[in-house]
């Protein structure tokens, strides 16, 4: 079903964005990780070859919508805004550990860069839950706005994270090692702000904006928004990742089955680029020459040249439909 009819529902809060994941650093074998939220699965794809391996089963009806993966690559992060709670994955072995309850509906999920510290969203209550990722326990939630929340994205120095108020029209900083909430950033236009991203020297954050097809920048050093720029008002842009180098922003567009890319340095859209129906999660390779998007309408994911802009051929992951979010290690 389309994500648009269904906003104005509990149901469609399934279907919201998360954190965009980071390009990882790392050594050229890149194994990427596909959240398959109507299986209930996460799929190893290897991105050198194009090849599907194994798949690790989730709790049954779990509909998984986030995925974060620590620095390292030894453990995943499921969340599952169905059952509120966040599953282990052991990355070595596929081992899946025992679910950790958080907040009501999690959305996203952002690891601080050392790895000691996994920060969900919980969507529905306004607040944030730390998990401690060497034992994988639960802190108290953390209050951080009273709206609905979306995406979190995490600092390069891991001091600062940034979340996304759907409900409102602010981001919201927060403070990693005092674990309290700043001023909220107020972006203008309204509802809709989802899916969220960090620039790698950590001087610009970028969010989109669902429902009016904007994406808008924020300088970290002042705290102020600039100027939005226009995906296309029928986009429903629904993630964005950030180039290794810092060049370029893509932006995944629900609404048109597209990925648009835009030059940050002048905010120039390019020519969007086809993919499957329904553009959700996205990753992005260490060496910024392959960008891979989730089809949620589909059963696969699909790779993109960004030297050339061209897809290539998409890869089954699934045999359900709704791939939604993916991590790599690499």
């Amino acid at each position: 079903m389309h994500r648009g009819v269904l906003l104005g529902s509990l149901a469609a809060l399934s279907l919201v964005a998360f954190g965009a994941p980071a390009a990882l650093a790392g050594g050229s074998t890149v194994t990427a990780y596909v959240l398959n939220d109507g299986a209930g699965t996460v799929t190893a794809v290897d991105t050198s070859s194009g090849k599907v391996g194994a798949t690790i089963a989730l709790a049954k009806n779990s509909q998984p919508d986030a995925i974060a993966i620590t620095p390292n690559g030894a453990t995943l992060y499921a969340a599952s805004a169905i059952f509120d709670n966040v599953t282990p994955i052991t990355t070595a072995t596929g081992a899946v550990g025992k679910p950790i309850k958080v907040g009501v509906y999690p959305e996203a999920i952002a690891i601080t860069p050392d790895g000691a510290t996994a920060y969900v969203v919980n969507g529905l209550v306004g607040s944030i839950t730390p998990i401690k990722t060497a034992t994988n326990t639960a802190g108290p939630a953390i209050a951080v706005a009273n709206a609905t929340l979306r995406g979190i994205v995490m600092a390069p120095n891991g001091q600062t994270a940034y979340v996304s108020e759907y409900t409102a029209d602010d981001v919201i900083p927060f403070d990693t090692v005092t674990n309290r909430a700043g001023r909220p950033i107020s972006v203008g236009g309204g509802s809709g702000l989802d899916a969220i991203a960090i620039t790698p020297n950590g001087k610009t954050v970028y969010v989109t904006n669902y429902l009016d097809g904007t994406v808008i920048p924020i300088n970290t050093a002042t705290s102020t928004a600039g100027k939005a720029i226009s995906v296309g008002k029928y986009d429903e842009p629904d993630g964005i990742v950030i180039a290794p180098d810092g060049t370029t922003a893509y932006v995944s567009g629900y609404g048109q089955d597209t990925v648009t890319p835009i030059t940050l340095s002048n905010g120039k859209t390019g020519k969007p680029i086809g993919v499957g129906p329904y553009a959700r999660g996205e990753a992005i390779l260490p060496n910024g020459k392959t960008l891979y998007v989730a089809n949620f309408g589909a059963t696969t994911i699909t790779p993109i040249n960004t030297t050339n802009g061209k897809a290539g051929t998409a890869i089954k992951v699934t045999n359900v439909e709704g791939p939604i979010a993916i991590a790599l290690k690499g």
